[in-house]
């Protein structure tokens, strides 16, 4: 009998004992209900509900008929108290609009998932202390093992903000590795990098498109671009700044094509330099042979802009990864230190960045 043959004959069977149950699914149902329809012992019941491997194939297929036939449940808080944690971690972020914590977020899904864990998202409405605050008073009613926080660490500085005990805690995207577990990526080193490539073509000096004055990442990328000009001896030019937004990359690509000295701008991530280069180009500023544009992200589209985009790649899956098996490991050793873990860059050169006219 193939594998076929042989699980359509255990769901026959257990199709055959169900109907022959009285009474069935008068009551809640539980493990024993499931491992007597099955024919198997209810610790095998409970390794097939947990996911654990070591069962075999056709007796698994046996019990998730059983198990679908009774409308059998697993009690989730049950288990949680018998295992002492809920397998969940939450995630706080208030920003879900930009690339980088989407795909963070997306990274820390599938990497959870990978060990055995859920996510429960805490979407912030608005960026305040009192919002981050009640995101974490929540968290008691969430149940939830640890938490992963993508935001800025001036968020978490309020003397009111407190965690239910015992919850573990990640920061992404910060400089607050003394007092928390931070995972980032290597923002300085990326921007260090765009300004070096292009002082390199023989740009006398880059423009920068910032972004906003609170966050950590623009803040890190700006500061960069700012000593590695200096280092080199170029007088920074005034910062533009925008909000993550292609719309407020657009604004700023308007008042930098009025700037002739203008040869080179580093726009600090990839949705920006989107909209500074369709200013660019309404202006008739061309490039790369006018203006040389560099961005930060590595967005998926970034090959297929109008030209395509010179850019420093951030590896957001690996951030992401890092993320849950940091709060992993502070779950299983208790007493472990704060720190902080870099993600390194890489420079990806692509058709947007040509040596200065």
């Amino acid at each position: 009998m193939d594998t076929a043959d042989s699980a359509s004959a255990s769901t026959e069977r257990i199709r055959v004992r169900a109907e022959q149950r009285p009474g069935r699914r008068t009551q809640r149902v539980s493990m024993a209900d499931v491992a007597q329809l099955a024919g198997v012992s209810s610790q095998t019941v409970s390794r097939v509900s947990n996911g654990y491997a070591g069962v075999n194939e056709e007796t698994r297929r046996q019990v998730l008929a059983a198990m679908k036939e009774l409308g059998y449940r697993p009690n989730s808080a049950a288990r949680a108290l018998k295992r002492g944690e809920f397998r969940t971690i939450g995630v706080i972020t208030f920003n879900l609009s930009t690339t980088g914590n989407m795909r963070t977020l997306e990274a820390i899904a599938t990497s959870a998932a990978q060990e055995g864990y859920a996510v429960t998202l805490l979407p912030v409405a608005v960026p305040t202390q009192d919002e981050v605050r009640g995101a974490f008073s929540r968290l008691g009613e969430l149940a939830v093992d640890a938490v992963i926080a993508i935001m800025e660490v001036h968020l978490l500085d309020a003397a009111t903000i407190s965690l239910p005990p015992h919850v573990q805690v990640v920061v992404a995207d910060s400089d607050a590795g003394d007092r928390y577990s931070v995972v980032d990526t290597d923002q300085a080193g990326g921007a260090r990098a765009a300004v070096r490539h292009l002082l390199d073509l023989g740009h006398g000096t880059i423009w920068h498109l910032a972004g906003p004055e609170e966050s950590f990442a623009a803040q890190r990328r700006e500061d960069a671009w700012r000593a590695g000009l200096t280092e080199a001896g170029c007088v920074p030019p005034p910062v533009v700044r925008g909000d993550w937004s292609a719309e407020s990359g657009y604004r700023a690509g308007l008042r930098l094509a009025d700037e002739q000295s203008c040869t080179a701008v580093f726009a600090a991530n990839d949705q920006m330099a989107l909209g500074l280069l369709r200013a660019l180009h309404e202006r008739g500023r061309r490039i790369p042979e006018d203006v040389s544009v560099i961005g930060f992200d590595d967005i998926p589209e970034a090959g297929s802009f109008l030209p395509p985009l010179t850019t420093v790649h951030q590896d957001f899956a690996e951030v992401g990864r890092l993320c849950v098996e940091g709060v992993l490991r502070r779950m299983r050793h208790k007493g472990a230190e704060h720190g902080t873990t870099l993600v390194p860059t890489k420079l990806v050169v692509r058709d947007s960045t040509a040596p200065a006219p």
